[in-house]
Parts: C-alpha cells; sequence; structure tokens
C-alpha cells in the first residue's frame, strides 16, 4: 500500500505520501499492525477523523465554501483498501432486494461509457415503439450533501461485510470535524453531523451504497 500511494494533499499530521513510501520499508511493519489493530477493533484513531479545508484564496460565495476534507494520507490509504477489499465485492454480489445495475459511478465496473452506452440502448429501445423519448437529466453535483448515516449503515447492514468492517465504517463517520485554513489562520474545529466527507476515499462508495434502490418487481 505504501508503495502505490501517489503524490496527494497531506493532512494535519503533516506526512506526506512521498515519506511513508520512501520509508515503506522501515514503517511498513507498525503500519500494519496499527491497520490491521484498527479493523479488527472496529476502531478509527481520532486523529484521522480531523481534516483541513485549505483555501488560497479568499471567497466571497458561501458555495466556495464547500468543504472538500483532507485527512491523513494514512487514513485515505486505510480507506482504500476497506472500499476494495470490503465494499466492492458486496456490491458485486448485493442482497436480493438491493438494485446497483443503474449505478455507473463509484463501483467497480462502472464507467461514464457504459453509462452512455446504456442510454443509447434504452432510448433506441423505446424509440422503437414510440414516435419519441423524453430525457430528464438531473444535476446531482451536491449529492454526497444529503447522504444520512442512517440510511447508509442500514443498507450497509445487508451486504456482505463482516461485522468488525460495518464497525469501523460506523466509528469513522462518527465525531468527524474539519477546520479551514487560509495561509497561516485556521478556524475552530466543526462537527460534521451528517452526509459523506468529500475527499475522503470512503466517500464515493459510500455515496454508491445509498444511492442503491430496491430492486423492481417483475409482474406478468
Amino acid at each position: 500500500m505504501l508503495d502505490k500511494l501517489r503524490p496527494t494533499a497531506t493532512g494535519l499530521d503533516l506526512l506526506p505520501a512521498w515519506f511513508l513510501r520512501l520509508g515503506a520499508p522501515v514503517f511498513c511493519a507498525p503500519l500494519a499492525q496499527l491497520f490491521n489493530q484498527s479493523i479488527n477493533s472496529g476502531v478509527v484513531t481520532r486523529q484521522w477523523k480531523k481534516a483541513t479545508i485549505p483555501k488560497n484564496q479568499l471567497s466571497t460565495q458561501p458555495d466556495e465554501y464547500r468543504p472538500i476534507s483532507i485527512t491523513s494520507v494514512l487514513s485515505r490509504a486505510l480507506e482504500r483498501r476497506i472500499v476494495r477489499a470490503y465494499i466492492y465485492p458486496a456490491i458485486l454480489q448485493p442482497p436480493a432486494h438491493l438494485h446497483f445495475a443503474d449505478q455507473f459511478v463509484f463501483r467497480p465496473t462502472g464507467s461514464t461509457v457504459a453509462a452512455l452506452i446504456t442510454l443509447i440502448h434504452t432510448v433506441t429501445a423505446m424509440l422503437s415503439d414510440g414516435p419519441y423519448v423524453r430525457v430528464l437529466s438531473l444535476d446531482f453535483s451536491k449529492a454526497f450533501d444529503t447522504v444520512r448515516h442512517a440510511t447508509l449503515m442500514e443498507k450497509l447492514s445487508t451486504l456482505a461485510v463482516p461485522d468488525e468492517v460495518y464497525n469501523w465504517i460506523k466509528d469513522f463517520l462518527e465525531g468527524h470535524s474539519h477546520c479551514t485554513k487560509f495561509g497561516l489562520d485556521v478556524s475552530p474545529f466543526a462537527d460534521i453531523m451528517d452526509s459523506v466527507i468529500q475527499g475522503s476515499s470512503l466517500g464515493p462508495a459510500a455515496y454508491a451504497v445509498t444511492a442503491s434502490s430496491p430492486r423492481r418487481q417483475r409482474h406478468r
């Protein structure tokens, strides 16, 4: 995991990715123990729940302060492990009552190309039975802000994820806070009571689980 770290923004612990990658031969054993203990106990260290929102210039519009939280590089590395080893395999084999086939983002095997092909196929099939087709396009650019933790955890509990991973995600969502940093000025920490953390590796997968819809019943 350390060898595959890419250049990325540094969290409040100021540990850069290049330093962790360079020192991987020395850091790998204690970090592996730390990661395994965190997953097995279902507990996320408090330092990994604190994020910063850096701003390079003053903004005049409130929506320009929409948070993209930057957490620790180590936190994001463990989040990616949770997503790839547990959540993605569970999404590929969902329970009978959840439907992921109409999602093309933040899930394995999904892509923009697949979404366009599906749209064209659906429109073409509908045109064979009618003179025209109405297509409604909605902007979900702020969809992450609509995620309720209770809904996410309820759907996650039905997926095939180990109990300790479920507990780890639940603990990860609780007690999160972030501050805004502009130059040398740092604001007080504000608690995040809802939504998924934008900028985290767990956020996109969490949204995909929340957006999963009940499987449609087919009637003859």
